[in-house]
């Protein structure tokens, strides 16, 4: 969807003071810079999803929030969840990994890949800001940011609200929510959710298991102060996301369309399924695995991750401005094990964050308007990343990481006119991280080989001072034109080598957008169109290749370097329709052009034979020379289009309200995505490529009077499609692993609201 977009909502379902009385479209209410706008007066690219939406679409968990946002592509893997934003993002491979689009909950900002999960819950909303962030949110917004606000305690008005849920897989949901007003000045909002699910590979992986509880407290004793805090818990269990084979050409197995005829199609995909012709010989007996073979790929696996949080937000009125605290604490507790690779993870990432926000938001009928702020983030991370491939490069580390972040920034907007205005705004960041990481064991059985050497330690410091400028114009009554620039960064990092060669330089984004918004006869035709030129440095890029050992030798491992940069256009048009007050139509159309002007990555062979890639060999680096000749590849794919960037992407809904008497309404809607292919991972070999796909959701609503009570029908992935969410390459083995997403689902939904 296009800036100014929300998921299609059929007036029946507004409240009476933010629709027209003729049945026109709504208005929606933002804070993606800092302040509260109308999302059609905001002059920059924001999708804002609301939580009734959410709930309608079944989203429980961070992954499939993609179907409803295009411009974003969620891929879990294993334990964390890597975002990506029109082709900019990072794999969250292991501990030492940051996403590249900033994950915010409840205004806060949260660190670890491994923590955006369980707060898809009692939602406001949540809002999807695409492209660089550098001023108003700073830290690891390259791409863009992600806004997950939940309700607020309302005061004085006791309510209770809840859904139960029943689908196929024996999907389970329940959710409760209770508002407790206390007194005139303060209230109290309880929430929790429970989700039990069975997986959807035939090796009961993928599945959603987990409790979640959030607890609200607002104080308002005046007009001019308020405090609400925020706490919340959530246990995710289960066996987490798993693996599937994809075709190639060393194992028959039948292509993802071909799965279609077969009763279980996700059964024959499974990668335990496999696991006698994988790793039988002559895999085992290769001279260059000694004792034991490669591990094979199990059922075993499990998540058994907690995460807390605890937030207080504190505004004060103080006449000519607003000044917000926001002081914040969260925990992430994950320990898992995952096939997802391809071979055995066991991941224990305990991450403790503070962080603390001033903000100062002038009022918003002045001339000089401006937000100024300032930032301060701090986390430290105790960790066990154990990867176990077989003796070569079976690997166990323990990174121990701190990271400081301190930040002041502004944003200003001065009225040349009634009509005209222009806006400036800077954030200076300094950025400390620092690491000790020791190699603890490994092998079948037998210490790591080649060794790591000494425990690694270091110290970086980072300094950027990122902009943004632009010019708004009302072009009418109903009309905005914008054009800015805007820039943002990514502090570098360390992955586990022997220093010096263990860690990469910091990376940035400058985007160029110029977008109009419009609203047309009488607020029932919204039409919104947005171009845009990204130009990529220093591109911060994770694969599996080789790292430099104690010895001095080159071991296979996971690296992150900056291999590339890229430069990335295109354009989005979204169209609204609102005829009549029980009709809305929504026509959304991305065209994406991403294009690395440079990438050079590296691939692992443990017999010296060539690797499997769809880009240009340039050379060969011994890896461990008396076994098997074992070594690297040089890879060039500079000229290789920018990955999970589909060049077109569809989005289409309808939706209509049949009125049957008793102030009750039967809702009718249905969307579909369409996408054209794309690849999934830097190493561009075809089987790692999704195809073009289109997928389609439908669903049919009684809702009661006032809305008090609902049931639900609900179909997802109408087509059963199996489409790829990741795709990788299963290092010394050299087979493709993909993940997928949800396959069909439905069922029943009942909600209520007293």
């Amino acid at each position: 969807m296009l800036a100014g977009v929300i998921a299609p909502q059929v007036a029946i379902a507004q409240d009476a003071d933010t629709q027209s009385s003729d049945g026109g479209l709504e208005e929606i209410v933002v804070t993606a810079q800092r302040r509260e706008e109308s999302l059609q007066k905001a002059a920059i690219a924001v999708t804002a999803v609301t939580g009734d939406d959410l709930t309608r679409s079944g989203i429980t968990e961070t992954s499939n929030l993609g179907k409803l946002v295009p411009a974003l592509v969620v891929q879990p893997t294993g334990g964390t969840t890597s975002f990506f934003l029109r082709g900019v993002g990072t794999n969250s491979q292991n501990s030492f990994s940051e996403n590249a689009i900033a994950f915010n909950f409840n205004g806060v900002y949260v660190g670890r890949p491994t923590a955006p999960a369980g707060v898809f819950y009692d939602l406001e909303r949540v809002e999807v800001v695409k492209g660089p962030q550098g001023t108003l949110y700073g830290r690891n917004a390259t791409g863009g940011a992600i806004n997950v606000l939940p309700k607020q305690p309302i005061l004085g008005k006791f309510g209770v609200e809840g859904l139960a849920e029943y689908g196929n897989y024996d999907s389970k949901k329940g959710f409760l929510a209770v508002n407790v007003p206390i007194g005139d000045i303060a209230a109290l909002r309880v929430a929790g959710q429970v989700v039990d699910r069975d997986g959807y590979i035939s090796d009961g992986y993928d599945d959603d298991k987990g409790e979640a509880v959030r607890a609200s407290f607002l104080l308002k004793p005046s007009d001019i102060w308020s405090i609400n805090i925020v706490g919340d818990y959530y246990h995710q269990g289960g066996k987490g996301g798993g693996a599937v084979l994809l075709p190639s050409k060393a194992f028959a197995v039948p292509s993802v369309d071909d799965r279609v005829s077969i009763s279980d199609p996700r059964a024959i995909a499974a990668i335990n399924g496999y696991a006698s012709t994988l790793f039988a010989p002559p895999f085992c007996a290769g001279g260059f695995i000694a004792s034991g073979c490669i591990e094979n790929a199990g059922s075993d696996g499990y998540l058994d991750n907690h995460f807390y949080g605890l937030s207080a937000q504190v505004d004060g009125d103080m006449g000519f401005a607003t000044l917000s605290v926001i002081p914040a604490w969260r925990k992430s507790e994950a320990k898992f094990r995952t096939y997802l690779p391809g071979f055995r993870g066991e991941i224990e990432d305990n991450a403790e964050q503070m962080s603390l926000e001033a903000r100062l938001t002038s009022a918003a009928d002045q001339r000089l308007r401006y937000v100024l702020g300032a930032f301060f983030f701090n986390e430290q991370q105790d960790t066990l990343n154990y990867f176990r491939q077989g003796r070569i490069s079976t690997t166990r580390f323990t990174p121990r990481l701190k990271t400081q972040s301190l930040a002041a920034f502004g944003q200003l907007t001065f009225d040349i006119s009634d009509d005209l205005r222009l806006i400036g705004g800077g954030r200076y960041t300094r950025e400390d991280k620092s690491q000790l990481t020791a190699s603890v064991g490994g092998g079948l059985p037998g210490p790591v080989d080649p060794p790591l050497g000494a425990p690694i330690t270091g110290d970086l410091t980072f300094t950027k001072f990122t902009w943004k400028a632009g010019v708004e114009y009302d072009a009418g009554p109903a009309s905005l034109v914008y054009a800015n620039v805007a820039t943002g960064f990514k502090s570098g990092g360390f992955f586990v080598a022997a220093p010096p060669s263990n860690s990469f330089a910091p990376e940035s984004l400058t985007a160029y957008t110029v977008g109009a918004k419009n609203r047309f006869f009488g607020n029932k035709l919204q039409l919104n169109i947005e171009a845009f030129y990204w130009d990529y440095k220093d591109q911060q890029v994770t694969f599996v290749g080789g790292v430099r050992t104690g010895n001095g030798l080159f071991a296979q491992g996971s690296l992150t370097a900056n291999a590339g940069k890229s430069r990335i256009f295109g354009t989005e048009v979204e169209a609204r329709f609102a005829p009549t007050r029980d009709d809305l139509f929504n026509v959304t159309v991305q065209y994406l052009n991403g294009k690395y002007k440079s990438l050079q990555t590296a691939n692992f062979s443990p017999t010296g034979a060539p690797v499997t890639t769809g880009c240009t060999i340039t050379g060969t680096r011994l890896a461990n020379p008396g076994i098997n000749n074992a070594r690297f590849y040089d890879i060039d794919c500079s000229g290789k289009p920018t990955v999970n960037s589909p060049k077109w992407a569809i989005n289409l809904g309808y939706q209509h309200s049949f009125r049957i008497g008793g102030d009750m309404a039967l809702v009718a809607g249905a969307r579909s995505s369409i996408e054209t292919s794309r690849f999934l991972n830097s190493n561009f070999r075809q089987e790692e490529k999704q195809g073009s796909f289109m997928m389609s959701d439908a669903f049919l609503t009684l809702e009661g009077p006032q809305d008090k009570w609902s049931v639900t029908a609900f179909i997802n992935n109408i087509e059963d499609k199996e489409v790829l969410a990741r795709a990788g390459t299963r290092p010394i083995l050299d087979f493709p692993v993909g993940t997928l997403r949800p396959p069909r689902t439905y069922g029943v939904r009942l909600g209520f609201n007293l």
